[in-house]
């Protein structure tokens, strides 16, 4: 399984050439109404009302042009300029309404886009948390994070911009339309007919911009991911003097991203100038026609009856300005929305990723002994039991946890193609230690990835003091099985809370008797504020060995009945080893515990070791056992073969 550093693949994002899904826009907005279910139309009203009013101007300078009409006609200018006052009175007033209603909506859209970011990273993180194993394996942890950083952030500029002007730009556009058919119908259809061929222009080069943004977040996806991994293994690279290749390929991916972000944004450069001059074009056909209108004596056909004059031809040449305005600002959004729309699609692809199931019934619960019978109770009296209903009797029985291990012909596949588990059985029980042995790639991971259900069997069964693991809910499942891995992961708070990460609900005085029973107490100690010392970096100040140290720390104090081993000492050296071989010991007494090691010396005391080999178990016995055999396990152990 790939970690940060295994090959690069393509995360689940579109495949080159593949379209935005038709719906996402309808699922955007039904998130933002279900996120702001007050707020949002209000501030759609406040919109409307600002857009409504920013495109009556042309009417009321058809009326004040009119008025001078008239005033040549009859001389009387003492009433002309009583109702030009008049007009010019009621269009400040509106004007101070739309001012009031834009400053309200820009107020309001500020609370909306980053409400709305604040809910979907909340809706993303919360979706990414149920998600299985699986999904984390076959992505780069670099384009994951991308989704947080890049992809938002095309969300925010697609709420906070482009969706207000979008809106905005409709309504003027409807409001427009309306008054000119309102004013004349011959005009209105020339208008119409040159933005027309502006649409189909904006649909040409607007959707090669919209092919290319969409590849532009899909490539910063990628080159994040390549980031993130070269920087993590930063050691790695200058180990092995990889500075050269790192680049190279890094330039591969940096130039991907410089030629699909260059296309995309040609595209959008181009079509604003593009749309720019055919508006002027039109303004210039719109007031030829109108004087070919006037002058020729055509009647005009309109909502309003008024007949072709200058009156009426100046306010159609500002509204077709404005007109083709608006169609501009719908292209400059393009690119934006666009943007935001890929990110959202890449957002919502994982928030549709199928979630971990989890059907299981039986649950861990506090019990105590009365008269010889297993009672819960509310109180944590460390004692814990399996409560399994019995659904077809309407009974429920208490299991006490104790810790037994059984695998009964267990088959197991990561996908269809490779088998990788094949009939496996064995048993563990109480107390007892089991070693995997085998080289790398034989299943032993897996076999314990399956015991806490990080994956489902095929075939088989696993049971867990005699209960199927597919019956126990997998909350539970993984309280009762503790885990120690051969990469460390600490996070960033003091050493005392890393290890009581491992039980929330345990004391210091019981994190410090883990550290202690871990062996990890004495370097504690050490450190400059000691339990409280604050770890950042993945504890990166720390040791190899001293973050393994309390990652089993961490194992110890949630004291589970099974515990699970991998490779738990593989990056401790050898004096280290032998201090913390008393604490693993203890930490072993009475617990079922399988152990995952190369260093054959860790395995000798093992109750029962297990040889596989692809997939498969060739040996089982305890060490003198295996050794008297002389088989693969004692090749392995005189050293005739290596593991790996």
């Amino acid at each position: 399984m790939p970690g940060n550093g295994g090959p690069r693949r393509r995360g689940p994002g579109l495949a080159p050439g593949e379209k935005l899904s038709k719906g996402i826009i309808k699922r955007v907005i039904r998130d933002f109404i279900s996120f702001h279910p007050v707020l949002l139309p209000v501030t759609i009203v406040c919109i409307i009302t600002a857009s409504v009013i920013s495109s009556m101007p042309s009417v009321f300078q058809q009326r004040i042009i009119a008025v001078i009409e008239r005033s040549f006609g009859s001389g009387d200018w003492a009433g002309a300029r009583g109702e030009i006052f008049r007009y010019i009175t009621i269009l400040i007033v509106m004007y101070v309404v739309s001012l009031a209603a834009t400053i309200a909506y820009n107020q309001m859209m500020a609370t909306i886009t980053q409400g709305t970011l604040k809910k979907m990273r909340v809706k993303l993180f919360n979706r990414m948390e149920t998600l299985p194993i699986k999904f984390f394996d076959r992505r780069p942890v670099g384009d994951t994070m991308s989704l947080y950083t890049n992809d938002i952030d095309a969300l925010r500029q697609m709420v906070s911009q482009s969706f207000p002007q979008m809106l905005n730009t409709s309504i003027m556009i409807v409001t427009v339309i309306s008054i000119m058919l309102y004013y004349s119908v011959y005009m209105t259809a020339v208008v119409l007919a040159g933005v027309a061929l502006m649409v189909v222009v904006t649909r040409l080069i607007g959707g090669g911009s919209a092919r290319f943004f969409f590849k532009q977040q899909q490539a910063l996806g990628k080159e994040e991911g390549y980031i993130q991994e070269t920087i993590s293994g930063a050691k790695v690279v200058k180990v092995f003097c990889h500075e050269n290749e790192c680049r190279e390929d890094f330039e591969k991916l940096n130039d991907e991203l410089f030629r699909v972000s260059s296309r995309a944004n040609k595209y959008a450069n181009t079509l604003g100038p593009v749309l720019n001059n055919m508006g002027n074009i039109l303004y210039v056909i719109v007031g030829i026609s109108g004087g070919v209108f006037v002058s020729a004596g055509i009647r005009n056909i309109g909502i309003g009856g008024l007949p072709f004059s200058v009156s009426l031809v100046v306010p159609f040449l500002s509204m077709t300005r404005m007109f083709c305005g608006q169609v501009g600002q719908v292209s400059n959004q393009i690119n934006a929305i666009v943007s935001g729309l890929a990110g959202c699609e890449r957002i919502y692809r994982v928030m549709d990723e199928e979630p971990e199931s989890d059907d299981g019934y039986v649950h861990l619960v506090n019990v105590y002994e009365k008269d010889g019978e297993l009672a819960e109770t509310q109180d944590n009296t460390r004692m814990w039991a399996w409560k399994h209903p019995h659904r077809e009797q309407g009974t429920v029985t208490y299991t006490r946890l104790c810790g037994d291990i059984v695998l009964d012909g267990v088959d197991f596949s990561y996908n269809e193609t490779k088998q990788v588990l094949f009939d496996i059985s064995l048993y563990a029980k109480p107390g007892q230690k089991i070693a995997f042995v085998g080289a790398t790639g034989a299943g032993k991971t897996t076999i314990t990835n399956l015991l806490n259900r990080f994956y489902d069997i095929e075939d088989g069964k696993i049971r867990y003091d005699g209960i199927n693991i597919n019956k126990i809910c997998k909350k539970d499942l993984r309280h009762a099985v503790g885990i120690v891995l051969q990469d460390t992961n600490l996070f960033t708070g003091t050493v005392m809370d890393n290890i009581r990460y491992g039980r929330l609900t345990a004391t210091d005085k019981e994190c410090i008797a883990a550290a202690k029973l871990a062996g990890a107490d004495s370097f504690i100690t050490h450190l400059p504020d000691g339990y409280d010392t604050v770890i950042t970096g993945n504890a990166s100040n720390l040791s190899q060995g001293q973050r393994q140290l309390l990652s089993i720390a961490r194992a110890a104090v949630a004291d589970p009945p099974v515990m699970i081993l991998d490779e738990a000492t593989s990056s401790i050296d050898t004096r280290t080893e032998a201090i913390v071989a008393r604490g693993m010991d203890a930490l072993m007494k009475g617990r079922t515990t399988f152990v995952i090691a190369h260093r054959l010396s860790t395995v000798k005391n093992s109750d029962v070791i297990i040889v596989l080999d692809h997939g498969h178990i060739i040996e089982r016995g305890d060490h003198d056992e295996l050794i008297a055999a002389r088989g693969q396990y004692y090749n392995l152990y005189t050293g005739a073969f290596e593991l790996e």
